[in-house]
């Protein structure tokens, strides 16, 4: 077994101990005077004008019909009750139009206003080529960006990170990649250094209840896990423990006031901090992470690839039409959304949302009030690049001889090429292919999700 990274753990942990809802003024000053102190050159190190991509996952299988309603298909009706789970075209709750074909799903009106904006653009009929309908399978093909292939052990965010070119002109930081969960998402796990964080306001704080996670390392992944083995698991104890052994060849003489200030971060409120605008996050675990992200952009800590997800959205029964068990999550996935993209404000110039899903539902509703698993769904993606204001992608249509094996809606959009246009566009990946394997994603397959 490799020894532990001393570096490495003293800089992790330094950012583990630090509460990021600080005020503008002493937040950037604290994390760039703290984190990067072992840093060579850390004066040349910009942080302004990085871009941002925020994925946020509905692990499930979203019932992209009903979220983006192809109302104007004549057969979305004829599939789907209007006492069942069909979205009525008119009426006080019916759907909010886009185009005279496509409506937002009445629970996520407040999505429409960035629609009008510009700055949303749903991608319908987007999924995976493979026909599997295992959320695991469908969930790990998703994440690793190779339908089918099970051999590919790392993620698509991972590979992205290791051929963005911020890193020819950058230092990096640890909070390149950062999950808003418990353990580190299939999409991040690789070569490339990511922190899976499951709450900011108690990160670093209880050692037992949040660690950095980068587990394809042993060395790393165990560093606090040793600390809860037997020995002290308070934050102080544990990283002042390893603190008197490594300050020399870390810090590099940022001395001991540098570690009793990452100290003192344990007596900061992190519930300080307040959303701009008067943005209203769900106060849910799901509103929690989106909040979070907005800390970390506006902290200016180095962040390029943001992860969050959210559950729920397995409707095989009692799926609701307006109202309901879909119509709730919907709710609370459309108010955050809506947070976040508020509470960025002009910082969104810089930042692209991108939401996804491992498969859809099927076009017929079932004998339970819900939808089984599915093949394509819909994709959302937000933010101040965005080509927005239109529903992109291929819609295949509804009519039965339409349909995917005769039940679903058909994919037409791969989502590597969606995923492809944004890490190449937004992050300005270069080489696609060292991302998606096997696959030859480029700009003719793109769907005009960013512009030009």
């Amino acid at each position: 077994m490799m020894d532990v990274s001393r570096r490495v753990f003293i800089k992790q942990g330094a950012l583990a101990l630090a509460s990021v809802g600080l005020g503008p003024a002493c937040g950037p000053y604290f994390l760039r005077n703290t984190v990067f102190a072992a840093e060579p050159d850390r004066s040349s190190r910009a942080t302004g004008g990085r871009k941002v991509l925020i994925c946020i996952f509905q692990r499930g299988a979203v019932d992209g019909m009903s979220m983006v309603v192809p109302h104007g298909d004549p057969y979305y009706y004829q599939h789907r009750n209007v006492n069942g789970i069909a979205i009525p075209r008119t009426g006080q709750d019916g759907v909010l139009d886009l185009d005279g074909t496509f409506g937002l799903h009445p629970a996520l009106a407040p999505l429409k206003p960035i629609y009008q904006a510009g700055h949303l653009a749903p991608i319908h009929a987007c999924g995976s080529p493979n026909a599997t309908r295992s959320h695991f399978d469908a969930q790990d093909y998703m994440e690793a960006g190779a339908p089918g292939d099970k051999s590919v052990a790392d993620g698509w965010l991972t590979r992205t990170l290791l051929h963005c070119p911020e890193d020819a002109a950058k230092m990096n930081s640890v909070f390149r990649g950062v999950a808003m969960t418990s353990q580190l998402p299939r999409s991040l796990q690789g070569e490339a250094d990511a922190l899976a964080i499951p709450d900011l306001r108690t990160f670093g704080i209880n050692a037992a209840n949040a660690a950095p996670v980068l587990p394809r390392k042993k060395n790393r992944s165990m560093a606090m896990g040793d600390m809860q083995g037997g020995h002290d698991t308070s934050a102080a104890g544990g990283f002042e423990a390893l603190y008197d052994d490594a300050v020399g060849d870390v810090l590099h003489g940022a001395g001991k006031e540098t570690f009793e200030a990452l100290k003192m971060i344990q007596s900061i409120n992190a519930k300080r901090y307040m959303p701009a605008s008067g943005a209203e996050y769900p106060r849910t675990r799901y509103g929690d992470s989106l909040q979070q992200i907005a800390q970390l952009i506006k902290a200016d800590v180095g962040l390029e690839v943001a992860f969050a997800e959210a559950g729920g959205w397995d409707t095989h029964v009692n799926q609701g039409s307006t109202q309901g068990q879909l119509a709730r999550r919907l709710q609370e996935f459309g108010q955050g959304l809506a947070a976040l993209y508020t509470d960025l404000g002009d910082r969104m110039a810089d930042v692209t949302i991108l939401t996804m899903s491992e498969f859809g539902r099927t076009a017929r509703q079932n004998g339970n009030g819900g939808t089984d698993h599915g093949h394509a769904t819909c994709f959302l993606a937000l933010g101040g690049n965005i080509n927005g204001g239109k529903v992109l992608g291929q819609w295949p249509g509804l009519a039965p001889e339409q349909l995917y094996e005769n039940r679903d809606l058909a994919v037409t959009t791969d989502f590597r090429d969606v995923f492809g246009e944004v890490a190449q566009k937004h992050l300005g990946v270069r080489d696609l292919a060292a991302v998606f394997p096997h696959y030859q994603s480029s700009p003719d397959k793109f769907r005009g999700v960013l512009k030009a």
